[in-house]
């Protein structure tokens, strides 16, 4: 197996958004994005799958090794070695890569968020940064772009964060920030415990009126000249904003259920907003 199937076939096994949207680049950038979602997808396996904190801890440092060792281009790993002729053509930083990993060793460090401040930091690293360095590949005229892909980054990551509480609290971990759990009226038991309240369906409210204005701040930093160069990003978008809107429909019930789209109606989203853009 090539190292660019290898990351064919972890994207596609995720079923993520992110693969619907992949599928109209040309050949050369859809390698190119597909390689770098399965670096993010590598590294996040570490810590959703190794129970001994020492071994994922290990296990990340051992994928820094990787990352240097593309800038070199010795790595050992398939991931690591598709993204040899990648970090060249795109020219993508070193340190975009060491981040996402320093935002894995966040999951490591806290079960809890204490602030929205500290929330974003966390968001920056495992979204943002991989929005900056999709915004490399697909292209760009104006800096601006870069400011969207940040913002873009943080709303799908705050859209995670709705969707996923209910599974994050099965792991014993609360992405919610504290302050603004006490601020509702809502106890860190009540999520881990999945009791769903008033005040915890406020506290919600508040959590999606957050994730769709950072949905409406990247959208209105988008340059015209860059919109069709960062399709693939804007299909991202429907989907996880129409995600958004299920989660709405559906009462907000995220502690029990967790909201997913079909793949037929991910692809159909995709399909539209390609052409419409």
């Amino acid at each position: 197996m090539t190292p660019d199937q290898y990351c064919q076939d972890k994207a596609a096994a995720s079923g993520s958004s992110f693969y619907y949207s992949f599928m109209f680049l040309p050949s050369d950038k859809r390698r190119a994005i597909t390689a770098l979602y399965a670096f993010c997808r590598e590294v996040d396996d570490v810590v959703d799958e190794c129970s001994d904190e020492n071994v994922a801890r290990t296990t990340l440092a051992w994928w820094r090794g990787q990352v240097a060792d593309i800038y070199t281009g010795k790595p050992q790993h398939p991931v690591a070695q598709a993204l040899v002729p990648v970090v060249k053509q795109f020219n993508l930083p070193q340190e975009h890569l060491h981040e996402i990993i320093d935002g894995m060793e966040m999951d490591l460090q806290h079960q809890h968020y204490a602030d929205f401040k500290t929330l974003q930091l966390y968001c920056y690293r495992v979204a943002s940064v991989v929005g900056l360095l999709s915004a490399e590949i697909f292209g760009y005229t104006d800096r601006r772009t870069l400011k969207y892909a940040h913002d873009l980054g943080i709303a799908f990551q705050l859209t995670n964060i709705i969707r996923d509480v209910g599974e994050d609290a099965r792991r014993g971990r609360i992405y919610l920030p504290q302050d603004e759990l006490q601020q509702f009226g809502v106890s860190p038991t009540d999520i881990l415990n999945a009791r769903e309240s008033e005040s915890f369906h406020k506290l919600m409210q508040f959590q999606i009126e957050r994730a769709q204005g950072f949905y409406k701040l990247a959208f209105a930093q988008l340059p015209a000249a860059d919109r069709k160069a960062q399709r693939t990003g804007l299909i991202m978008a429907a989907i996880y904003r129409a995600t958004l809107d299920e989660i709405i429909a559906s009462g907000c019930h995220v502690l029990k259920e967790r909201i997913s789209l079909t793949p037929l109606r991910k692809l159909w989203i995709a399909y539209k907003t390609w052409w419409k853009n």
